[in-house]
This record gives C-alpha cells, sequence and structure tokens, in this order.
C-alpha cells in the first residue's frame, strides 16, 4: 500500500539543464574557455556544480580553486535558476492524480535550499509538494538515508509505503537503503557511460505518468 511518492528533483520532475549548463557556459566564457553542448552538459546535469565543473573546467573537489569555482558557479546559477526551467510534460498530471488517489508527495534533492526555496514555488506545480527536502537541509545528502527518513517523519508516513522516484544511481541506493521501492526515472539525466542495469531499481519508467502504471 502506497501512501506516497517522493521525487528527486532536477532530471525527474524538472528540466534544469538549462539554466545550470548557461550558468556553466557563461562562467566558462569568464575564463576564456569553451562552452559545452547541451547533450554534453545533461549527462552531468544531475552531479551538481561538481560534475558541472569537472566536465566543463576540469575543476575536481581537491583542485585547490574548487571553492572558487563553485562560489562563482553558484553565483552565476543564482542569476538565472528559475530563467528557462520547467517541469518535464506529464509531471503536473501525475502530481493531480495523486492527490485525487490521497497519496502525498514530496521532493528530496541534493539542490541547496538556497535555490530550492525559491526554485520550488515558481514551477507551477498542480498541487504543493507535502515536503521538500534539500541537500543541505539534514547535514547528509543522498546518497545518505537521513534526507529519507526526515521527509517520512515530516509526513508521518513509513518508508516502506514509500515510493523514492529518481535519474541517479545515489537516488536508487537511498532509496533502496531507507527501505522504500524505488523508480528510475529514465528520461532523465542519465550519462551513456552510466550501467543503470547495476543499480537496480524495482521499476523502471519512460515517462511520469508510467509511474500510475506501478501504484
Amino acid at each position: 500500500m502506497i501512501q506516497a511518492v517522493l521525487f528527486d528533483l532536477d532530471g525527474t520532475l524538472a528540466d534544469t539543464a538549462l539554466d545550470l549548463g548557461g550558468a556553466l557556459n557563461t562562467l566558462l566564457a569568464r575564463h576564456n574557455l569553451p562552452a559545452k553542448s547541451m547533450d554534453e552538459i545533461r549527462t552531468q546535469a544531475s552531479h551538481g556544480a561538481a560534475g558541472l565543473l569537472k566536465l566543463g573546467a576540469g575543476i575536481t573537489p581537491d583542485h585547490p580553486d574548487y571553492a572558487q569555482w563553485r562560489t562563482e558557479y553558484l553565483d552565476e546559477y543564482d542569476s538565472r535558476y528559475a530563467q528557462d526551467t520547467a517541469l518535464f510534460d506529464g509531471v503536473n498530471e501525475l502530481i493531480a492524480e495523486l492527490d485525487q488517489r490521497g497519496i502525498k508527495w514530496g521532493i528530496i534533492t541534493n539542490k541547496p535550499m538556497r535555490f530550492t526555496d525559491k526554485l520550488v514555488p515558481k514551477l507551477g506545480f498542480a498541487i504543493p509538494p507535502a515536503v521538500v527536502v534539500s541537500g543541505d537541509t539534514c547535514g547528509e545528502s543522498k546518497p545518505s538515508v537521513k534526507p529519507m527518513f526526515h521527509a517520512c517523519k515530516q509526513i508521518q508516513t513509513e518508508p516502506q509505503h514509500t515510493l523514492y522516484v529518481g535519474d541517479a544511481e545515489r537516488d536508487i541506493q537511498a532509496g533502496r537503503n531507507a527501505g522504500m521501492k524505488t523508480v528510475l526515472a529514465e528520461w532523465g539525466y542519465i550519462a551513456p557511460e552510466d550501467q543503470t542495469e547495476t543499480w537496480q531499481p524495482d521499476y523502471r519508467i519512460a515517462s511520469p505518468l508510467d509511474l500510475l502504471k506501478i501504484l
């Protein structure tokens, strides 16, 4: 008996790649580096600033200038976080149907609260989420189970009665380790080299409305 469905945000509910990538390419231009294509950006968009800075500039978290690059990138993203971002087709229809069935829904994302608090209200969800857990809400982010348990506590549901939907390996790991049923969003930001068959989600869906076949 599924009582709640929780979702990742970037690449699962919302197509944020245009704004994430636009911020990256503006930063790269400032540093006289070549722009990255949207196809390249989409494969790394789920990995946040770390993945995008590695893609664009070869800067990884162990690089001495990483903190400076990350600050610059996040400031640039902050100036355009909702410019081109939109919900994926079918998301609002899905959420409306969940509400009709009395199933709660919410968001667990690794995106910092700095952005989720502003972005989520602008996305135009048919029904507001019952809970939003950001990457820095609990002090740990996915694949930690802390955000998963925190969300369940907030909406008073048990993990075993919860589905978690995401497009990254850490989403599946976090959901499974928390005792939830996991669903891979195949329309998301999945790289060609990602071996999704090794992630072992309970279900795989090709579009948001396919979730209704599982419930």
